[in-house]
């Protein structure tokens, strides 16, 4: 089984390849990867949950370092492409994880529970994947990409946790892209 896991992770790292293809519909040439997306969805999803006083953050963080590793198999599919091609995430996610044993399981549930979102975990976690890609969007209208404003004003809509619509409210009335400002010495 080790080596089942071996070349999991070593697909794992097609992950740091494949780009967010859906800023490119935004002008945006060179757009952050799947992998960098699912790091900071990750963090935000840790402090969203403790936010939202969930027992479990670390599941919440877990739940998004995989909620994307079908796009190893499928690549990252924008919502006008979606219209067009229909992809089957969950199968790719089980042929991925189906010879990894109870580990394999594990990861596969876990990334069900965040693509059904029927439990409050899920809910979270999607928050977290949504917010993360409206930071993104926020520094890409800062940057010049103004067509990514159309991104937050759907996700605004489509956030479902108290504490996630809150984090959005002040970004707005942030620039991201000074949060260093004080910090130099002069």
């Amino acid at each position: 089984m080790e080596e089942e896991i071996c070349k999991f992770l070593c697909e794992m790292g097609q992950l740091r390849r494949i780009r967010h293809e859906g800023w490119r519909l935004c002008g945006v040439e060179k757009p952050e990867s799947v992998a960098e997306h699912s790091l900071r969805a990750a963090q935000i999803g840790y402090i969203l949950a403790k936010l939202e006083g969930y027992e479990n953050p670390e599941e919440i963080c877990t739940a998004l370092v995989f909620h994307d590793i079908a796009e190893c198999r499928i690549g990252d599919l924008h919502k006008v492409a979606r219209r067009y091609v229909g992809a089957d995430e969950e199968r790719a996610v089980k042929e991925q994880t189906g010879k990894l044993g109870k580990i394999g399981e594990d990861i596969f549930n876990i990334w069900r529970k965040f693509e059904h979102q029927d439990e409050k975990a899920g809910v979270i976690a999607k928050d977290a994947d949504l917010l993360e890609m409206a930071f993104t969007a926020k520094e890409y209208v800062e940057i010049g990409y103004e067509s990514a404003m159309d991104w937050i004003e759907k996700i605004s809509k489509r956030l479902k946790t108290k504490s996630a619509r809150e984090l959005l409210e002040i970004l707005m009335k942030k620039k991201c892209l000074e949060w260093w400002q004080g910090l130099k010495k002069l």
